[in-house]
């Protein structure tokens, strides 16, 4: 068995990340007042953030191109691998996992197995690259997935936004969170439940009470953990506010290592720019 990782470009990993290892990339589609741009390849983040400044349309996003998915297999078939998995972002935020799922009933000589990784952004990431170093490594699909599984029981954030409406006219919030939210001028802190739908998990009123109950709940999270963490700081187009709170965290979390990414075109849609976040899971590189 020879197996190879697919994920979507919502996973922002860079070319050097998965350099050697067996991982393909598929592009997320974004559609900004009427014009398409390929999410990884012809716009970056800070372009993105500074079009939307001046967009005369709200922005959206559609499923990575079931065509280019295809297309991979075929790459992947030539070049030996009879397994693929797939791991894309969570089900409860694009129909991916759904429309690769009924494709690959299709596909009679190639495995490919869709795996939901529940989360998107840097977690996924972060399985994304452990099974590839493990697919590299000879490890069975079972081992991987089973590894996968682990550190998906992990994972845990908190994001607060600028803007509600972002979530809500994406569908990815209810309209009624939506209206609160703008009514008390609050602050919202938002998460994944256990059904890995983005909720209202509380709500401030000031940006600096927001961080401040983020890392008490962070501290919560993480106080009887019995295995190392590695942890996230997101931001969409907030670049210096992040740096400084990742400062921070590293000074109160000595043990923790803390890294600086962002939220990309596709989930910036969603989420609006200026968004922060706050993200953990295993560190597995250093539990084994």
């Amino acid at each position: 068995m020879k197996i190879a990782v697919i994920t979507d470009s919502t996973a922002y990993l860079m070319p050097d990340q998965i350099a050697g290892l067996p991982i393909r990339i598929v592009t997320t589609p974004i559609i900004l007042d009427d014009q398409t741009y390929n999410e990884g390849v012809d716009i970056t983040p800070e372009e993105f953030w500074a079009k939307l400044k001046t967009a005369k349309s709200f922005p959206h996003t559609s499923q990575p191109r079931l065509g280019d998915v295809l297309s991979t297999f075929d790459e992947l078939k030539a070049k030996g691998y009879d397994t693929v998995l797939c791991v894309f972002l969570s089900a409860t935020i694009s129909g991916i996992n759904s429309t690769i799922s009924a494709a690959a009933q299709q596909i009679k000589d190639q495995n490919i197995v869709v795996y939901d990784s529940q989360i998107t952004v840097a977690m996924m990431g972060e399985m994304v690259l452990v099974a590839g170093r493990m697919a590299k490594a000879g490890a069975s699909l079972e081992e991987i997935t089973a590894e996968l599984d682990v550190l998906r029981a992990s994972t845990g954030e908190y994001f607060m936004v600028n803007d509600l409406q972002h979530l809500v006219r994406g569908g990815r919030l209810s309209s009624t969170a939506g209206f609160v939210g703008g009514m008390l001028r609050i602050k919202p802190l938002l998460t994944f439940n256990e059904e890995h739908r983005i909720v209202v998990a509380e709500k401030v009123r000031t940006a600096a009470r927001a961080y401040a109950r983020i890392e008490e709940l962070f501290t919560a999270a993480v106080k009887d953990k019995d295995y190392p963490i590695k942890a996230w700081v997101i931001d969409s187009g907030a670049q210096q506010e992040a740096d400084l709170w990742q400062a921070k965290l590293q000074k109160d979390f000595p043990k923790i290592s803390f890294t600086r990414t962002f939220l990309g075109p596709a989930i910036t849609t969603h989420i609006g720019p200026g968004a922060l976040a706050l993200a953990w899971m295993l560190d597995s590189q250093k539990y084994k």
